[in-house]
């Protein structure tokens, strides 16, 4: 919520107001959660923030030059009470839909919560409220234009996968605000920035790092100081090639034994089974079940799942040696290995169940190593008598 200020809104105060690099917002110290949020680059629009019954509501009212600030304060007075008495204002509240942060709030609601799995949404949210809303938020959607998104982009330019992945989010936002007619067709401001050239990490585990984590997970049973059910859904990833929340949402009653198969129901490309092969049996086998948790993988929490890995993998990745494999590295191995067992790409993609071939043909590359090694080996064996002109 809006913290104290000694401010007071005035047309001359809020004309002297300026920021370096990032927006902020200045709260009016007769009015509170009356404020002006002030734009790097130069701009500046009358906000409303208030918590009623509902929760916490933010409105914008208009640009300072075009709403006098006397003016705003009154509507700012009038609406905060509406808001503080948890009356409809859906009237208003459509406003807010012409800036990205209310853009961002439909975005979420009517799409991302609908379509999308929360995990998806998770994600989706920490990038608005981590890095878009805070730069530009504030600015109404005829405020931004290629220019904004390009100096937002070149912001995040230590981090060029995030900075590509926030400006992707942003040009959906735009794209349905398109479809919904808050901004003209072909508006969207995002399609002029150039994306910054990443490559996709590949890391797989050899043979002998194989062997150093499997030393290092019955190091973390027998020394006890990380959680069992985290060390079998390692393990369960390891001999899986599944996605981290598959495993994390497996239940029990997804493990048929009859069938031989895990079931695995919120998979990222739809239901898919998963053979129970032997040592994934005896993993399993060494889980206890409690009848008051359904999950395989359980948390600290009584009848909860475990929701997270990253704070039991990294002790053993240190102690494997592996400090820069990634938990999803597991998955690029158990392709590694596969195709180093001779599995073709299409196999490969069933038992990682890819929806499509071209999405296992990331790992084609293998594909042809495993190729050049084997025509090493036969071309040696041959070539021990061909080519030295020896006999059979």
């Amino acid at each position: 919520m809006p913290k104290r200020s000694d401010l007071k809104l005035t047309k001359r105060a809020v004309d002297a107001l300026e920021v370096d690099s990032k927006d902020a917002v200045f709260w009016d110290r007769e009015v509170a959660g009356f404020g002006v949020r002030v734009h790097a680059t130069g701009r500046k629009t009358y906000v409303v923030q208030s918590r009623g019954p509902s929760g916490p509501k933010r409105v914008t009212l208009g640009r300072h030059g075009e709403l006098a600030v006397d003016e705003a304060r009154k509507q700012a007075a009038s609406l905060i009470d509406r808001i503080k008495r948890g009356e409809d204002i859906s009237a208003t509240a459509s406003e807010t839909e012409t800036t990205v942060a209310g853009l961002a709030e439909r975005f979420m609601r009517t799409h991302v919560e609908k379509h999308l799995k929360p995990a998806s949404a998770s994600a989706y949210r920490t990038v608005l409220d981590k890095h878009i809303l805070p730069v530009l938020g504030g600015m109404g959607l005829d405020e931004v234009g290629g220019a904004e998104v390009t100096a937002f982009h070149h912001g995040l330019r230590d981090t060029p996968v995030l900075a590509n992945r926030a400006v992707h989010l942003l040009s959906r936002m735009f794209t349905l605000a398109e479809a919904w007619e808050l901004i003209p067709y072909g508006r969207n401001p995002c399609l002029a920035v150039r994306r910054y050239r990443t490559r996709k990490r590949e890391r797989f585990l050899t043979p002998e790092e194989y062997r150093r984590l499997g030393r290092a997970l019955r190091w973390a049973c027998a020394e006890g100081g990380i959680w069992p059910p985290a060390i079998a859904a390692v393990r369960l990833l390891a001999l899986t090639g599944c996605r981290r929340s598959e495993i994390l949402g497996l239940q029990w009653d997804d493990v048929d034994r009859t069938a031989g198969d895990l079931r695995l129901r919120d998979a990222k490309a739809g239901p898919r089974m998963v053979s129970l092969t032997r040592p994934v049996l005896r993993i399993l086998d060494a889980i206890p079940r409690s009848p008051e948790n359904p999950w395989v993988i359980a948390g600290q929490r009584t009848g909860k799942s475990l929701t997270g890995l990253h704070h039991y993998w990294r002790p053993i990745r240190e102690r494997a040696g592996l400090a820069d494999v990634r938990l999803h590295d597991l998955r690029h191995s158990y392709a590694s290995r596969a195709l180093a067992l001779g599995e073709n790409l299409y196999t490969i993609g069933k038992l990682l169940g890819h929806t499509s071939v071209a999405t296992s043909a990331r790992y084609a590359h293998l594909m042809r190593e495993a190729e050049r090694e084997a025509a090493v080996r036969v071309g040696g064996s041959i070539g021990a008598h061909v080519a030295n002109g020896r006999a059979g």
